[in-house]
């Protein structure tokens, strides 16, 4: 970290100095002063200068001397991730989440809310109003320093859906202003998919890797870039939408399950979709057809995004992934058909909450980025 302003910038100088020991105080260990000016390679008394100033804001606390030290013990501190909230929304085509959590993402509170997909916009605004108002009330006491909102369809960034083909009146809602009724501080909208990505590579399986191709497979398929470890977002904030090429499969790709539903008794052995799983687990032969054609369907838009951007990883996330299992082996032929190399495929272990978690990642980028401007007391 240089401690020369660039074109007389100190502003944004400090603004990177606070990020960088904020980012080395991330980790589960207090740090003494001397060892964050090691780790960050500030001078000693820039570091002391950093760290007076993000201790008066509250995002560091000092932490109490070990005990049994000789002589005067060195001031430790650590990231206060009790200092603000963060809320997390994830509204879709079937159901609201909402996620308050601390500034480590650690959930304190959440409410889900179920919505009929031919819902139209005015209850689906309002079943997101429910979702959030239970969600803060179940938080108890505690600001909302930003918040993160994740939606299908296209964003502009302004916070309202320029485009929504798969929920009914969805295109033009403002949901920013929706939820800036609702909540204090700023609020940041982006596709669900990409916030999705955002949240394999912050705490999911994808944390470690730089190059990630991100599949949200579910009721609808979509995409999720993230290139040189920051999600890619494009232009126009169009990236990832190769699934309205219709040559790319992802459109028809879950007709095959909802065929194997439609000619398939009703059992005990989960609801909807995840009976075509259950079924293919168990080796029934039509539902591993069926398994197999829909995975057939997903690769052909996978392997164009595989063979643009060699990935380390792909990751399978949304509704299906819990079904993962069974759709892993199919992808990987698939993949190995099309692709000059086939990348690492890992599941999410967050299911269909991943895409809340990443608006809560989103909203924390908010906050991340005033730690010096005074916007946050």
């Amino acid at each position: 970290m240089s401690e020369e302003p660039v074109g007389g910038d100190l502003s944004r100088l400090r603004q990177l100095n606070a990020a960088a020991v904020l980012r080395e105080l991330r980790g589960d260990q207090p740090l003494t002063l001397t060892e964050l000016s090691k780790r960050t390679g500030l001078s000693r008394a820039s570091t002391e200068d950093v760290a007076r100033d993000l201790l008066g804001r509250g995002w560091l606390t000092e932490v109490a001397p070990a005990s049994g030290s000789v002589g005067r013990p060195a001031r430790r501190y650590r990231f206060n991730a009790g200092a603000g909230r963060l809320l997390g929304i994830d509204i879709g085509g079937h159901k609201a989440l909402a996620l308050v959590t601390d500034l480590d993402g650690e959930v304190i509170s959440q409410s889900r809310i179920e919505i009929a997909a031919e819902a139209g916009r005015r209850q689906r605004l309002a079943a997101l109003d429910r979702c959030v108002t239970k969600a803060l009330a179940g938080a108890g006491d505690g600001q909302i320093w930003a918040t993160g909102v994740a939606t299908t369809g296209l964003v502009d960034g302004t916070g309202k859906v320029m485009l929504s083909d798969s929920l009914p009146e969805w295109s033009g809602v403002d949901l920013a202003a929706q939820v800036r009724r609702l909540v204090p501080g700023p609020v940041r909208v982006e596709n669900d998919c990409k916030l999705a990505a955002l949240a394999e590579t912050w705490r999911g399986v994808a944390r470690f890797a730089k190059d990630v191709v991100f599949l949200l497979a579910g009721l609808r398929t979509g995409a999720g870039l993230i290139i040189d470890g920051k999600l890619h977002r494009g232009f126009a904030n169009w990236s990832g939408e190769i699934g309205a090429l219709p040559a790319a499969g992802w459109q028809h790709a879950p007709h095959h399950l909802h065929d194997w539903l439609e000619n398939s008794p009703a059992t005990e052995a989960g609801g909807g979709f995840e009976r075509v799983f259950v079924a293919a687990r168990a080796g029934d032969a039509t539902a591993l057809a069926a398994v197999d054609a829909y995975v057939r369907d997903l690769a052909v838009g996978a392997s164009a995004l595989v063979l643009t951007l060699d990935p380390q990883l792909v990751v399978i996330g949304g509704g299906f992934s819990r079904s993962a299992d069974v759709m892993v082996a199919p992808l990987r032929r698939e993949l190995d058909r099309w692709c000059l190399r086939t990348p690492e495929i890992r599941v999410s272990a967050f299911a269909d909450e991943g895409v809340a978690l990443g608006a809560v990642r989103l909203a924390l980028d908010e906050v991340e980025s005033t730690i010096t401007t005074g916007l946050r007391p």
